[in-house]
């Protein structure tokens, strides 16, 4: 058996041998308990991010950290919006709280590097400044030696895997709650957990370019899916994850392992190994 990459499953004197060689990269998932229509389950932000980060850490010899499971408040033209049952979520003085004081414990820990890897489209600049404050707290510069790396998993969808997965044109990321993306990767991940027979094959939703307080309930639509999840398969979920993993793993260990043990076996290769 493998071993784990999962920080929970680790004793406190393994963590701290793997923090001697002050080199340690931690990956901390992010995602949200956020309604995703009646086919998908609530935390499918958090167990998208967290797939994506383990698999990437194996990659990278990396650590994963318990994920940030909750996120900030569902918008109604990305996420369906706070009002829907199942959405439970934080304000922003939490998430940037929380994101605070992780960035401070693990580089307080020896940790080198943390990576926050984020599955909840509104949890990004509640994310980047917690970080920030985290940094200016702990007095870290450039060239310091220590970072923080924040990135959201679907900016590293390529236009070709789009493509792919979306035959009669990408509808946009805007609408992309619920759609065939999320759907195919937890066909594809986590299919236990996924309802096909519930799915639902509605139009789009057509939001105003702005946001109204409070929302108009029924602009957002009875499903709480901003598109439609039909055409959705494991086979598209597949080259989803594939790609991401093998496109965010390279970018990492580009910005991050020359400044480490050197560049990583699998590198150098022309094929990069398969990860589960």
């Amino acid at each position: 058996m493998d071993k784990s990459v999962f920080l929970e499953d680790m004793d406190a004197f393994a963590y701290r041998e793997a923090l001697t060689s002050g080199e340690a990269i931690v990956l901390i998932p992010v995602g949200s308990l956020e309604q995703h229509g009646p086919h998908l389950p609530l935390g499918t932000d958090t167990i998208l991010s967290t797939h994506f980060a383990a698999a990437v850490a194996r990659r990278l010899g990396a650590l994963v950290a318990q994920p940030i499971a909750y996120g900030y408040k569902s918008q109604q033209k990305s996420g369906g919006g706070n009002h829907l049952s199942g959405t439970t979520s934080l304000d922003g003085a939490s998430l940037i709280g929380m994101a605070r004081n992780l960035v401070k414990s693990f580089l307080n820990q020896g940790v080198r590097h943390v990576v926050f890897i984020n599955g909840h489209f509104e949890n990004y600049q509640f994310l980047y400044e917690g970080i920030d404050l985290a940094l200016e707290e702990l007095g870290i510069t450039p060239g310091a030696g220590q970072s923080v790396l924040l990135l959201s998993y679907w900016d590293f969808v390529s236009q070709n895997t789009l493509a792919q997965v979306y035959p009669d044109g990408f509808p946009g990321w805007e609408i992309e709650h619920g759609g065939v993306l999320e759907t195919s990767l937890m066909l594809h991940l986590e299919p236990a957990r996924v309802v096909m027979e519930r799915l639902v094959d509605s139009p789009a939703a057509v939001l105003p370019r702005f946001d109204r307080l409070p929302v108009v309930p029924e602009r957002t639509p009875p499903t709480g899916c901003l598109s439609s999840a039909a055409g959705s398969s494991a086979a598209k979920g597949a080259l989803l994850h594939d790609q991401v993993v093998d496109d965010l793993a390279l970018d990492l260990a580009g910005e991050l392992m020359g400044e480490l043990a050197g560049v990583p076996a699998w590198m150098s290769s022309s094929t990069v190994c398969d990860v589960a």
